[in-house]
């Protein structure tokens, strides 16, 4: 088949949630553009990126957790050199946690970023690829509970364990409710983010018993970009809400343990470094064979079709940062509208995020940011909510499976059409993803249904180079 086309031618879980119709979605209504550029604000770049990867491997960011005695005892033990090295403190915990000091001196570890970005493709693990191997489709509600009763048997009120646990106890609680997923691999940080939010004093974070705002009991998650893009970006997230300051933006995961603003002004001067590492960060590149001739007709296509939103690469790079308005990409909508709609936007703009220097705030748009295409080849599947296995099929809507289950194994990879092999079929449910539920349907972007079939698989074998 190859050869024709050469002949022819020469991308820490949780309670029963109830679905909120769309008939309660704001519409957009007419659209006022199609594509509009989101444009660069300034953003501190003096940081180390060594001193980057150390913070986020090592750093107290999140402000509290569960006592390193107990993690110690139950997580499953690591190489020493699995991504990074680790300190002593942190020797033979998984690369996804951390134990460090809390402020009362207690020995404590959570999850760090790497629980999200850190992933699996081709049976290698790859620091800064979004997780798609994450379940959030259990319940985390019964573990909460009995986190909360283990911690109450084994310590007294007033020791440093206990009070040390308090605050991401607190967040615990109330975030496990809201992040149940009914997708395998879709991630809910956002869901995340305002669950914990909705509890914080805006002013400065602490904890408030009454939440600030009200959300949707539907849980709309997505797939987890990888790191390696943020160096690119002018603004952050699926929809471009993220503006500002980047470092307060990358920060928001620590609202799940902090014990107040104070904690987090410490380690919004340590993310400079972090956004440092990020801005260094590489993709892997693609470990299978690319054919030459075949990549080198596909470049042309991509440049004349896709360029003008995903940009150019090789030599001369440039990405345009423009976001897509949902009635042209016409992929499922229903997470801009959630977002939108949530009332984390107001609070995020009136808090102290957004009212204290570096400021970021949050900016709502109505479409998705097309992202930066480097390292494609590793991060299916594709779409904001993951919902398309293979590059192929992004590329020919008509071949996308409705549902479709992936065998669990990252060596399962599709070195063909650029991501996961799949069963159409599904027998079971695990690994099956149903895009007939809303919110994570695999309509739209139907931009690459005008190639031909050799024009097609052109694109995707130059796809492979970047």
């Amino acid at each position: 088949m190859r050869l024709l086309i050469i002949f022819t031618l020469l991308v820490v879980l949780m309670a029963c949630n109830a679905y909120r119709p769309l008939a309660d979605v704001e519409p957009v209504g007419e659209t006022p553009w199609k594509t509009k550029v989101l444009p660069a604000e300034p953003q501190r770049t003096d940081g180390d990126p060594a001193r980057g990867l150390d913070f986020l491997a090592h750093g107290d960011y999140i402000g509290s957790g569960i006592p390193l005695e107990i993690m110690r005892k139950q997580a499953p033990k690591m190489p020493q050199d699995s991504l990074f090295p680790r300190n002593e403190l942190n020797a033979g915990l998984p690369y996804f946690m951390t134990a460090f000091i809390a402020p009362n001196g207690a020995e404590v570890a959570n999850g760090n970023c790497f629980t999200c970005h850190a992933g699996e493709v081709a049976g290698e693990m790859v620091l800064g690829l979004g997780n798609s191997w994450s379940d959030y489709e259990g319940s985390m509600v019964a573990m909460g509970s009995l986190m909360r009763f283990g911690m109450g048997v084994k310590y007294k009120k007033d020791d440093p364990e206990t009070i040390a646990f308090e605050d991401f106890g607190n967040f615990f609680k109330v975030m496990a409710p809201k992040i149940k997923t009914t997708q395998p691999g879709s991630n809910p940080a956002f869901r995340l983010a305002e669950a914990c939010m909705m509890h914080r004093n805006p002013e400065d974070l602490t904890w408030t018993e009454e939440p600030h705002y009200e959300m949707w009991d539907y849980n709309i998650a997505t797939d987890t970009p990888p790191l390696w893009h943020v160096g690119k970006k002018n603004t952050l997230y699926y929809n471009g809400i993220g503006r500002g300051d980047f470092t307060k933006l990358l920060l928001q995961a620590s609202v799940l343990g902090v014990p107040d603003s104070s904690h987090s002004r410490r380690s919004v001067e340590a993310f400079r470094d972090v956004y440092a590492w990020l801005k260094t960060l590489e993709p892997p590149a693609y470990p299978g064979e690319i054919d030459p001739q075949l990549a080198a007709a596909g470049a042309p296509l991509f440049n004349e079709h896709c360029s003008g939103c995903h940009g150019t690469y090789g030599a001369e790079e440039t990405y345009p940062n423009k976001v897509v308005h949902l009635d042209l990409i016409k992929t499922d909508r229903l997470y801009a509208d959630y977002i939108r709609q949530s009332g984390i936007v107001e609070w995020y703009n009136q808090s102290w995020f957004a009212n204290s220097e570096p400021a970021s705030r949050f900016e709502p748009t109505d479409g998705y940011v097309a992202p930066p295409l480097d390292g494609i080849w590793a991060t299916a599947p594709y779409l904001h909510n993951g919902s398309v296995p293979t590059v192929y099929e992004l590329l020919k809507s008509d071949t996308r499976p409705t549902r479709w289950t992936r065998s669990g194994d990252s060596r399962d990879y599709d070195y063909e059409r650029l991501g996961w092999k799949y069963d159409p079929e599904p027998k079971s449910k695990k690994w099956t993803f149903d895009s007939s539920v809303p919110g994570y349907g695999n309509q739209g972007h139907y931009f690459g249904d005008k190639l031909t079939e050799a024009e097609r698989w052109a694109v995707v074998e130059y796809l492979k180079t970047l």
